[in-house]
């Protein structure tokens, strides 16, 4: 591979905008990538790929530069070098590579691989953590897989179409994708590609949504008829696949704080067919007071660490803290207690989160149900998805049931 000038500074100003400024990786990514219409797709991705590479592994990459943050713009030619050279990159005689120690950085790379905290790139205290709850063995693996690259899932939007013809129709615009055994819904593409630019997605045969992340909604055993409350809705993955398994009849309500996000979910249920649905700001507690006893089922995609979704988000572990672990816990306990309080007698409700931490987990749900609010709800049954046994994100969901 030739390294071309153009490319690689686009790399070095989206880390410096990264790890100096503060921003969002995704965000940063995005722009990025509208710097130059002539870059072709592979242009693209090589700006987008080794930008999240060298995100990922900031922490073994810095260690072997021996550069510390915040980081100069030689600093991070340097771990920009390290990642060349760990790939087997020939660097090019520019001023910004002179006296790279090639031989060294691979010395430094063995010798640090033997520690966990360094091979996988982590901050020591979510490294503790992680072995903490889920015992070294289990953790090792499960931050060995948060380290992989994530692959492109597509959910077929049953309101429009089948899954087969979604991958025929998808086939002939020159993507290739396989089916995923218990995942009724699910496609995975076979190459990475923009899917946003096909026909496909904009005549709304599709969303872009984790296998794991699938596996909600169906938890949630929707019926077409039911009045059904998304109470964290967000940008609303879950809610169009509830409308979707719902076959459009009945109500969705749409929660969220965030009416930017509220706004993002109208345009994506325009585009998907999706008409039984409603929205709610949450800028008091009153939608939620008008709902109490009223759904058949609520869903409470918790906030969280978002430890189960590393691989997608790489900069999270930079920008994560231990004093928001403790704070993101107090909120998953209130907004249970609170929004539980919607489930009608003999309705269902789902509590899930995308951490793999047992204390955002199923300690939450216990918690819960030995509360005042809890007491009238039975635990049914939970799914602890570790993206190292089942290749996907790292999720966890919970049915709990409300005495009649």
């Amino acid at each position: 591979m030739r390294l071309h000038r153009n490319l690689c500074f686009a790399v070095i100003d989206g880390l410096h905008k990264i790890f100096n400024e503060d921003e969002y990786a995704d965000k940063v990514i995005q722009t990025l990538l509208k710097r130059d219409k002539r870059w072709g797709s592979r242009d693209r991705s090589f700006v987008a790929e080794t930008t999240y590479d060298i995100v990922r592994w900031k922490r073994l990459y810095a260690e072997i530069a021996d550069v510390k943050a915040p980081f100069d713009r030689d600093n991070l030619w340097r771990l920009f070098a390290v990642w060349a050279t760990l790939k087997g990159i020939r660097l090019p005689d520019w001023k910004y590579f002179e006296n790279t120690p090639t031989r060294k950085i691979k010395g430094r790379f063995d010798e640090l691989s033997k520690i966990r905290k360094y091979r996988e790139s982590i901050p020591d205290w979510i490294d503790a953590v992680g072995a903490k709850e889920l015992g070294e063995a289990l953790w090792a693996k499960e931050i060995a897989m948060q380290n992989v690259q994530a692959d492109v899932i597509l959910r077929t939007n049953t309101l429009k179409t089948t899954k087969k013809d979604l991958q025929l129709r998808l086939q002939s615009e020159g993507i290739e994708t396989e089916f995923l055994n218990d995942y009724p819904a699910a496609l995975k593409l076979k190459e990475r590609a923009n899917v946003f630019k096909t026909e496909t997605f904009k005549d709304g045969w599709f969303e872009v949504q984790d296998a794991s992340s699938q596996l909600v909604a169906d938890f949630l055993e929707v019926e077409p008829g039911m009045k059904v409350v998304d109470a964290c809705a967000g940008a609303g993955g879950k809610t169009l696949h509830i409308a979707a398994l719902m076959q459009n009849k009945g109500q969705v309500i749409a929660m969220d704080i965030y009416e930017s996000k509220l706004k993002k979910l109208k345009i994506r249920a325009k585009r998907n067919g999706v008409h039984n649905f409603d929205m709610r700001v949450l800028d008091s507690t009153k939608p939620i007071k008008k709902l109490y006893g009223k759904a058949d089922r609520v869903l409470i995609d918790a906030p969280c660490s978002g430890l189960g979704v590393l691989r997608r988000n790489p900069d999270a572990k930079w920008k994560l803290e231990p004093e928001f672990l403790d704070r993101i816990k107090l909120t998953q306990q209130e907004v249970l207690q609170n929004y539980s309080k919607m489930v009608k007698p003999g309705g269902k409700l789902v509590y899930a989160t995308c951490s793999v931490l047992p204390s955002e987990n199923r300690e939450q749900v216990d918690k819960f149900l030995t509360s005042e609010s809890g007491k009238d709800f039975t635990f049914v049954k939970d799914n602890n998805v570790l993206a190292h046994k089942s290749g996907f994100d790292g999720f966890y969901m919970a049915l709990l049931e409300k005495k009649k």
